[in-house]
């Protein structure tokens, strides 16, 4: 595409636009909120006929494209590669990359959370009173539990039986299967034959992203809805009594994602991280107003290819493969989260369960949906192992939005960097190769 996803054609750049959309909902929601309450009939008519629909048209918009998104781009990925032995070097540098630093993600957030405590300053009564108001939803996740559990049955129901079946039920992995077997049957086909077809998937992918184009000028309204439904919900009565806790899994979440990942972009990758936020803050603002990595996957493509000018190839094979098994973000928060409840239940981890609550929330974050709210199910399980009940989730259900968004937006930081240290390593891209951003007047 000729037209970078960070302009639309306006005076003001779409992120501008988008943060500007991200404040003012975020400010109308919180005096709501404040002036009226959460549960005033203005406020829920604002949600329910306004705020309510364009928001959820936004996120209707991304979601309806992941699927042939991620089909075309992982098999144009493979097909791209040329041969099969390339494709698992590449799959294999990108799997590595996203154990290791989401295992990185989750230490650094249990050491944080092991040294601040933040589960010890909720008062008890706070506690029982958090545990009552959110028990009806606290009960439907720990149901939702019971069959989300990542073991052996996980690992063979990747390999779909159905692949449109797996489309309507937007189940990631199985479309990531076909689309990986598909790409790998076109490598083995004579290319005259393999021809149309890859003509075909490079015209779905660009009427794909030509979609994305029209769904982000329906971004600034849609996160401004979002936002608003949040805010004019919660206000700030719920962060008071779990103020420490918020205060850790934000900071922790900053500091990977300014340190850590700023660390590898500059010595594994070689870019500034400076300029690496600049081009990719368009997906990250999506990211946390959408609380999706599958529903932010369409602009991390447009970004990676665009603003990084990272090889189709290789982002689009890399990139559907994060969205779901990159989860820095969910990972840090599910460790915070496990030892925090258990500091409120009184219940004292040794080093070694430390350990194992590490390793149970990489593994879980790989295998959580990437959709809003598809880590909590995930997290009762472990909770259990560790003699926590399921229904303490209730205590941080009703902060589990913010937080949401903001493990997704680093998630997604997380995802553009995997995409370009594969792309560095690979040798097909370095640093200089990152466009120059036009300045477009209205």
């Amino acid at each position: 595409m000729s037209e970078s996803i960070g302009n639309t054609g306006s005076g003001m750049k779409l992120h501008t636009r988008i943060l500007l959309g991200l404040l003012i909902g975020a400010v109308v929601g919180i005096a709501a909120n404040q002036a009226l309450g959460g549960d005033h009939a203005l406020v829920a008519w604002v949600n329910k006929y306004l705020a309510g629909p364009v928001g959820q048209i936004f996120l209707r918009m991304l979601f309806m494209i992941v699927i042939p998104l991620v089909f075309a781009s992982i098999t144009l990925g493979v097909a791209g590669l040329g041969d099969l032995k390339k494709a698992g070097r590449v799959g294999g540098k990108a799997v590595t990359y996203f154990f290791l630093s989401t295992a990185l993600a989750a230490t650094l957030g249990l050491v944080i959370v092991a040294a601040a405590r933040p589960g010890e300053r909720l008062d008890p009564t706070i506690r029982e009173e958090l545990l009552q108001q959110y028990a009806g939803d606290a009960s439907s996740r720990v149901q939702a539990a019971a069959t989300s559990t990542f073991g052996i049955g996980t690992l063979v129901n990747i390999v779909t039986r159905n692949p449109v079946k797996s489309a309507v039920d937007l189940d990631l992995l199985g479309i990531i299967f076909f689309a990986l077997m598909f790409g790998a049957a076109l490598t083995q086909i004579p290319a005259e034959r393999a021809k149309p077809m890859i003509g075909f998937l490079e015209a779905l992918n660009d009427v794909v992203i030509r979609i994305v184009g029209f769904a982000m000028r329906l971004a600034p309204y849609g996160v401004a809805g979002l936002i608003f439904g949040v805010t004019s919900a919660f206000g700030f009565h719920l962060l008071k009594p779990l103020a420490a806790y918020v205060l850790v899994v934000i900071g922790a979440l900053l500091i990977h994602a300014l340190v850590s990942l700023s660390v590898i972009q500059r010595v594994l990758i070689g870019i500034d991280p400076r300029l690496f936020f600049n081009r990719i803050r368009n997906a990250l603002v999506t990211a946390f107003s959408t609380s999706s990595s599958s529903g932010t996957l369409p602009t991390a493509l447009a970004t990676a290819e665009q603003n990084l000018g990272i090889p189709p190839q290789i982002a689009g094979f890399v990139l559907p493969l994060g969205s779901t098994m990159c989860m820095n973000g969910t990972a840090l928060f599910e460790g915070i989260t496990v030892i925090f409840l258990c500091q409120v239940f009184g219940v004292d981890l040794s080093m070694g369960q430390m350990v194992v609550v590490m390793l149970m929330s990489v593994i879980t974050a790989i295998g959580a949906a990437g959709v809003p709210g598809g880590s909590i199910p995930l997290l009762v399980g472990i909770l259990t192992m560790f003699g926590v009940p399921g229904e303490g989730i209730a205590i941080v259900l009703g902060v589990d939005r913010i937080l949401d968004m903001s493990r997704t937006t680093v998630n997604v930081w997380g995802d553009l960097t995997a995409t370009a240290f594969v792309a560095k390593s690979e040798g097909v891209w370095d640093a200089s190769m990152v466009p120059a951003m036009e300045e477009r007047a209205a």
